[in-house]
């Protein structure tokens, strides 16, 4: 299984967390990384995404480019435990590649419990994807293939 974590883009600050929005240089840095990850061998056939504005709207622009539907995930909001994601993707088995939109620190702790079988975190710039491959979905089964940054 491939699967893609991806931070939400670049968000502005002026509301409460659950309102925020994309600047216009997060919508243009997620639309840029979208073309990449269209490109890409990794182009995702299904997106999971945070119930949080700015998530969803990561999510959105990236589906308009690749073309793929989307699933609110309420489990996968920042301060969220890592180990309910894999949970769910040991239930049942999604679409591969898939796209997981989240925030920070989330996406840094699933990658890392993926990776490296721990939750440190590694950091995420805003609209920053990593790659993984995953023979077998598990804590520390996973090795990063590659990275999209805008």
């Amino acid at each position: 299984m491939h699967l893609i974590i991806m931070r939400h883009g670049e968000a502005g600050w002026h509301t409460n967390d659950q309102q925020r929005e994309l600047t216009e240089t997060g919508r243009r840095d997620v639309a840029d990384v979208a073309a990449h990850l269209a490109e890409s061998p990794y182009r995702p056939r299904a997106i999971w995404c945070s119930p949080l504005l700015r998530a969803q709207q990561t999510a959105a622009i990236v589906a308009e480019v690749i073309n793929c539907p989307i699933e609110e995930k309420s489990f996968i909001t920042p301060d969220d435990d890592p180990g309910l994601c894999l949970d769910a993707l040991l239930e049942q088995p999604p679409a591969s590649p898939l796209l997981i939109v989240s925030h920070m620190p989330l996406v840094g702790a699933l990658a890392t419990l993926l990776v490296d079988a721990h939750r440190r975190g590694l950091p995420f710039m805003p609209g920053e994807a990593v790659v993984l491959d995953m023979p077998v979905v598990g804590p520390g089964c996973a090795d990063m293939k590659t990275q999209f940054l805008p």
